[in-house]
């Protein structure tokens, strides 16, 4: 029997079957012996050991897709930065923090923003100016009203998709609204999860329909930029890339170098300046990391 396995606590994982149901399962001792670990997010073939109790073995993982390391997951598909049009104001400081870490873990990137039921139609056009050439795309939602869920359910429709996003925008009232209409074994999970023997949080996954996962996701509330070097930092920011070539030197930084093509676009308005702004602070605080180093 094939499954993906939607959570994995102190040697047990749950896997998700479709049509079937969750079977709490161990991993066979050949995983230890070829230094393999289950991850959330693995299709794995299993044998049942109990029907009663929905138990079993997994013995055997799939070929992962990628396999993340912060947090420790498989088989994503794409990343749905959630953050509210206001109430709370969008932090882009840590929008742009957040895309970067997805990127660099070669995640596509979705911005999905809630709440635009309390926005106004101005505050819309800033955000779609601001992130119009960064290579993501953009929805704009509202699980108050039921608006736009179809269009992001959409976006989701048979990928595995790692959520994130600060805490009062709303990420939890968006999952529901995905869940509504659809028979998830959510109390099969939660019966068989919450024996109190486990209360760590852990990443999981959510299935909202058949082959469609959305992941919760702790680890990525760590939103240190220190494992990457400033000079990796612009790669990041695909709309400097059709200006660099107007800069005089290649190994230009885009911050005080004469000549700077980038620089110039920003002077044009051919850049975000909210967007270029959060560059320069990243890039301070990796020249500085830089420096406590010697």
């Amino acid at each position: 029997m094939q499954g993906k396995i939607i959570k994995g606590i102190a040697g047990f994982y749950y896997v998700h079957v479709p049509g079937e149901g969750i079977y709490e399962c161990k991993a066979k001792g050949i995983f230890r012996k070829e230094n393999m670990k289950p991850l959330v997010g693995d299709d794995v073939e299993m044998e049942i050991t109990h029907v009663k109790d929905a138990e079993g073995n997994i013995t055997q993982i799939l070929p992962r897709k990628n396999a993340l390391i912060r947090p420790a997951v498989a088989n994503i598909d794409q990343a749905l930065l959630i953050f509210a049009m206001t109430k709370p104001e969008p932090n882009y400081n840590l929008l742009d923090r957040f895309l970067i870490m997805m990127r660099r873990q070669g995640l596509e990137c979705i911005l999905c923003f809630n709440k635009q039921d309390l926005a106004d139609a101005g505050q819309q056009e800033c955000i779609k100016k601001i992130y119009k050439d960064s290579g993501c795309r953009i929805l704009f939602v509202s699980a108050e009203k039921k608006e736009g869920i179809d269009q992001l359910a959409a976006v989701l429709h048979r990928k595995t998709t790692a959520v994130a996003g600060p805490s009062g925008v709303g990420k939890s009232s968006l999952v529901n609204c995905l869940q509504k209409g659809t028979q998830m074994e959510t109390g099969a999970i939660s019966e068989k999860i919450a024996r109190g023997k486990h209360t760590t949080r852990h990443s999981e996954l959510i299935a909202v329909s058949d082959n469609t996962y959305i992941m919760d996701t702790p680890g990525f509330s760590s939103l240190s930029l220190f494992d990457i070097e400033k000079e990796e930092l612009k790669a990041y920011y695909p709309e400097f890339e059709p200006y660099e070539t107007q800069c005089k030197f290649m190994t230009c930084a885009h911050i005080h170098e004469p000549v700077c093509g980038v620089r110039e676009a920003l002077g044009e308005n051919h850049i975000s300046k909210v967007r270029y702004e959060n560059y320069v602070t990243f890039y301070e605080e990796l020249k500085e990391k830089e420096k406590r180093k010697y």
